[in-house]
């Protein structure tokens, strides 16, 4: 299930912005509604956090498998809105709980945006 791409600030065409794609595998299915209530903690995190251009999650429950697709405006708002919280605490908190995660990075310009899915799981599936 894909949730919808949810713009947070306008975006301009010809400027480049930063695309990072989360993958998250839960280990266990009991920590998927712990997770869950992390999720809307985040996103109202992601609402507040300046340099966060908009935001969309992908979700495998059956197979405890969990991707978000993220724009930001630099490395610095990234970077920016992980160390702070709750994003800082829940990461300490579903750490014994994940499996290997995967994170990737790319830049596009703002005319490409938002993001599509099916470019960010090839470009995963790649290596890219």
């Amino acid at each position: 299930m894909d949730m919808p791409w949810i713009a947070l600030a306008p975006v301009d065409a010809r400027q480049e912005y930063l695309v990072l794609l989360s993958y998250l595998p839960l280990r266990k299915y009991s920590k998927i509604p712990a997770f869950l209530r992390y999720t809307l903690q985040i996103q109202g995190q992601l609402r507040r956090t300046a340099g966060a251009t908009g935001y969309s999650m992908r979700m495998k429950m059956l197979s405890r498998k969990f991707w978000t697709l993220s724009v930001w405006e630099s490395e610095r708002a990234l970077m920016d809105f992980v160390l702070n919280l709750p994003h800082g605490d829940v990461m300490k908190s579903l750490a014994p709980y994940m499996g290997a995660t995967k994170f990737m990075r790319w830049r596009v310009l703002g005319a490409a945006l938002p993001p599509d899915w099916d470019d960010a799981v090839r470009r995963e599936s790649e290596g890219n």
